[in-house]
C-alpha cells in the first residue's frame, strides 16, 4: 500500500447533526453583531470567518465549503456595513480552499489549527482588500498591527472554539 493511500485513509470526513451547521451560522452572525455593539476591542473577533474555516475544514468537500462560505458571507453582508457581496466574495473563496485543505492535511492538532486560522484569516483579509482597491478604488492599508492582533486573537479563539463545535460531529 502507497504511504498516500495510507494517509488518505486516515483523513475522515465529519458529518454534523441535522441543523448544527445552520444554527452555529447564525448564532455566529447573531454574535458578531452584539459585539460589534460593545467597542472596537469586540471588532478583532470574526465569528463568521472562525464558523466558515471550522465546517469547510471538516466536510473536506469544496463544493460544500464554496456554498456554506457563500452563504455565511452574503448573510454578513446583510448585517453589516460592507458592500453587499464583498464578505460572501471572500468567505466563498475562504471556504473552498479551506475544504480543498481540509482533505489533505490534519486539522485536528491544536497548532495545526492556529496555523490554518492565521493563514486564512490574512487571506481573508487580502481579498477584501484586494475588492477595497478594485471595486470602490479605496486605498485600504493591507498591514496594521491592529490586524496582526486581530489574526492572533482569531486563532486563539479558534483553538478553543474548535474542540467545542468538534461536539457537534456525528459519532463515526
Amino acid at each position: 500500500m502507497s504511504s498516500r493511500a495510507q494517509i488518505e485513509q486516515h483523513i475522515e470526513v465529519h458529518k454534523f447533526y441535522g441543523g448544527a451547521v445552520v444554527g452555529v451560522a447564525f448564532l455566529a452572525l447573531v454574535l458578531q453583531g452584539f459585539l460589534n455593539k460593545f467597542g472596537s476591542w469586540a471588532g478583532l473577533l470574526e465569528l463568521p470567518l472562525l464558523v466558515t474555516i471550522y465546517f469547510s475544514l471538516s466536510r473536506r468537500n469544496p463544493a460544500t465549503g464554496l456554498l456554506l462560505g457563500m452563504g455565511i458571507g452574503v448573510l454578513q453582508d446583510a448585517v453589516s456595513q460592507m458592500p453587499i457581496g464583498f464578505y460572501g466574495i471572500a468567505k466563498t473563496f475562504v471556504g473552498y480552499v479551506a475544504s480543498s485543505f481540509g482533505g489533505r492535511i490534519d486539522t485536528e492538532h491544536p497548532v495545526s489549527r492556529f496555523g490554518l486560522v492565521l493563514v486564512f484569516f490574512h487571506f481573508h483579509q487580502i481579498l477584501l482588500t484586494l475588492m477595497d482597491h478594485v471595486m470602490l478604488a479605496r486605498a485600504t492599508p493591507y498591514f496594521s498591527w491592529k490586524l496582526l492582533i486581530a489574526s492572533a486573537v482569531n486563532a486563539g479563539v479558534a483553538v478553543i472554539l474548535f474542540p467545542v463545535l468538534d461536539h457537534l460531529r456525528k459519532p463515526s
